[in-house]
């Protein structure tokens, strides 16, 4: 029996519209097509595949207007980051077309005793996707892109509150050249989605999404013996260093919280700041946060945008006042804003220690964590003190020393230096502890579900 789902503009609270979910049969069938579509993809060459995935780029950069508005009005993000998230997108198809060949081709080997051998790169199949909501466009063009680029076939399983984009999406793929059924969204609830992972056609799982998701798919895929790509949530540290240039970290860190309403994986979230510049780090970063304004995200005044669902603000504002009973302070925001729109004010919590949802959870909104350290040394024992792994940043005068650290000390997948960054097409994306593990960009997505076979001639 299907069910319907409503997407709903989280700025004023109205519908936006309304989807059956799919029975049974036509999961089926969508799977099957997706199979018998890589079956004659699988056989394409890079270059070939390398063309389409082109023409969706330019398909995203033609399309962007519309795509972005609908990404606004269904999760709320600012319109221009919005517009900015397709442009990602299309470089990443772009970067994808071109290197994928060279990624992605065999590679001859000279064995002992006069023997040849070959790598190949060869295709697994039907790969499943499960992202969420916070980048409607990016979530499924990062595994997506690569992995039709390495021959696959793509599902996906999009969440319900950005059910537009995910059709969006397919509808953008299918006019740039994609075989028909070679990439499909299945409207879909999570009981089905248990029953996508177990599906004999499906050969690997991807998810982005929170630890716990992130456990339970790992546990559904491990018991059929399929690989699995997670890329999990975290509590990224920005660690300002006792000779940081004050102004870059709090402009820095203002952007690295705010970013996305706050609600990004790989956002700032904890800012550990040395003794001797903490004060007036302290005061300068909340008055930046004061200033902040929310509203409209379509309009132009807006610095925030509202959550993406009621639920995650509740959520967050309960981590707020968890945290605060425990013994954080609030410095600036904190309260419930009255009125339409599920908003939530530019927050900085200080007196932040272990044991409060602040220093231990992640807090996908705008809310900061501000942690003093005694000196540069205690800055990184603290930002390694994380069950997560996924980003995190150094600000610093000294770029070399940074990078010995980031390189040496800092326990996660990602560093940034004096800046904050989301994804870059050609550098590795993903995490490592509670944040998940496998990675995608820089080439390393085009080969997570691969085979790579060897051939040997004796």
């Amino acid at each position: 029996m299907s069910n319907t789902i409503e997407t709903i503009n989280p700025t004023d609270g109205s519908v936006i519209d309304t989807y059956e979910t799919m029975e049974r049969a036509e999961v089926e069938r969508r799977i099957e097509a997706c199979h018998e579509a890589f079956l004659d993809w699988r056989r394409k060459s890079h270059e070939e595949r390398g063309e389409i995935i082109r023409a969706i780029g330019q398909g995203l950069r033609d399309n962007k207007d519309e795509f972005a508005r609908l990404m606004t009005r269904e999760m709320g993000k600012l319109l221009s980051q919005s517009e900015q998230e397709i442009e990602l997108c299309a470089a990443i198809c772009d970067y994808t077309a071109e290197t994928g060949p060279k990624e992605l081709a065999p590679e001859d080997r000279e064995i002992d005793s006069g023997q040849r051998g070959r790598v190949v790169h060869a295709p697994l199949g039907v790969i499943y996707g499960i992202q969420p909501w916070n980048f409607p466009c990016y979530q499924v063009v990062r595994y997506s892109i690569a992995n039709l680029m390495a021959g696959n076939g793509v599902l996906l399983k999009h969440a319900a509150n950005v059910t537009g984009s995910g059709l969006m999406v397919e509808k953008i793929y299918r006019e740039a050249g994609l075989p028909e059924g070679l990439f499909a969204t299945l409207i879909i609830s999570h009981d089905q989605s248990d029953e996508v992972i177990k599906h004999e056609l499906v050969r690997g799982v991807t998810l982005t999404g929170s630890p716990d998701a992130g456990r339970h798919v790992a546990e559904k895929a491990g018991a059929e013996l399929k690989k699995t790509v997670l890329e999990l949530g975290s509590n990224d540290a920005y660690l300002v260093l006792s000779d940081a240039d004050l102004e870059t970290a709090v402009e820095t860190c203002v952007q690295g919280r705010i970013y996305n309403n706050g609600e990004t994986c790989i956002a700032a979230k904890r800012f550990i700041v040395v003794d001797s510049l903490y004060d007036r780090f302290r005061d300068a970063y909340v008055e930046k946060m004061k200033a902040l304004k929310h509203g409209d995200p379509m309009g132009d005044d807006a610095d925030l945008g509202p959550m993406a669902r009621e639920d995650l603000r509740d959520d967050l504002h309960e981590q707020v006042q968890e945290s605060v009973k425990k013994g954080a302070k609030v410095l600036c925001g904190g309260e419930m804003p009255e009125g339409k729109g599920w908003f939530y004010p530019a927050t900085v919590l200080d007196n932040v220690e272990p044991g409060q949802p602040a220093y231990d959870d992640e807090l996908f909104g705008p809310v900061s964590s501000l942690i003093r350290a005694k000196d540069d040394a205690d800055a990184m024992r603290i930002a390694n003190d994380s069950r997560f792994g996924l980003g995190g940043g150094i600000i610093s005068g000294d770029t070399e020393r940074a990078m010995k650290l980031a390189e040496e000390e800092f326990d996660t997948g990602m560093v940034f230096i004096n800046g904050f960054g989301l994804a870059t097409p050609n550098m590795p994306f993903g995490g490592v502890k509670d944040s998940g593990y496998g990675r995608e960009h820089g080439g390393f997505g085009m080969k997570e579900f691969t085979n790579a076979k060897a051939v040997l001639v004796m």
